[in-house]
């Protein structure tokens, strides 16, 4: 079995040196890129042109990783090349582990700074003033509809719509225990309860429900008390050290949220 493993590696390590060596290559010409940017002030973040880059890698895998899998390699590696010209600043929903941070990063890469806000309205707000380069915005739930407090901002702002992204909503019922006992209320975004409503009459119609302004939020009382239960995602479950105790309980399986991408940037059709 070693005998056999030895020359795989081998070559394994050698393509990872031919990797390392590349990345960097394509890191330094990014550097050059900001430069000309600078001097002619252009704008860092080209979405149309990021877009194209993610298309041309899924059109030319020839496999086997899967296309998906190819753009999120190559969504890094533009997001880290990007920081190097200048580290963007995004606006969302806060606090850390909401939906809306999922979506930040699902279309700008990890290296970016998350600006989390108390409220959509904040969100535009700090985008407008150039406190963040951009805002992510919910507009559409498939289960619940339009998020009509983003609709009515967006007929005023004076920021332009540069992007979208949809992403998958999977909730998780989840306690700082891991297990159920002693909840006497279950907390969550109203739009994550009405998710959830079916799934929730059927095992838990007994326990108090409450509202709050995030599922963050409800993921962080459930963190500091022990009889409160939350739905959110896995990963504020794991910003928040709390245990799943239920996974994927929304009502609809295929529940995806579309967010919108705001700044002052007018951009190209990708």
């Amino acid at each position: 079995m070693t005998d056999k493993l030895k020359p795989l590696r081998e070559q394994i390590d050698a393509i990872d040196a031919q990797l390392l060596d590349l990345l960097n290559r394509r890191a330094r010409l990014a550097q050059e890129v900001g430069h000309v940017k600078a001097e002619t002030r252009a704008p860092v973040f080209r979405p149309e042109r990021e877009a194209q880059v993610l298309r041309g890698v899924a059109e030319r895998n020839p496999g086997p990783l899967k296309n998906t899998d190819v753009q999120t390699i190559f969504r890094e590696i533009m997001s880290s090349c990007r920081a190097l010209e200048k580290r963007v600043t995004v606006a969302y929903l806060g606090p850390a582990g909401t939906f809306s941070e999922q979506a930040v990063y699902q279309q700008f890469g990890g290296a970016v700074d998350g600006l989390p806000c108390v409220s959509i309205d904040e969100v535009f707000r700090a985008t407008e003033a150039g406190t963040a380069d951009f805002g992510v915005v919910p507009v559409e739930n498939s289960s619940e509809g339009a998020v009509n407090r983003t609709l009515d901002l967006l007929l005023g702002t004076t920021t332009i719509i540069s992007g979208e992204v949809s992403i998958a909503v999977h909730h998780s019922l989840m306690t700082g225990s891991g297990n159920m006992d002693g909840i006497s209320m279950i907390c969550a975004h109203s739009q994550a309860l009405a998710q959830c409503q079916g799934w929730l009459n059927q095992h838990y119609p007994d326990i108090e429900r409450r509202a709050v302004a995030s599922n963050a939020e409800a993921a962080v009382m459930a963190s500091g008390d022990a009889r409160v239960a939350a739905i959110a995602s896995e990963m504020a479950g794991e910003q928040y050290h709390l245990g799943v105790v239920h996974s994927h309980i929304q009502d609809d399986p295929n529940n995806r949220t579309r967010f919108a991408v705001i700044g002052q940037l007018q951009t190209n059709p990708s």
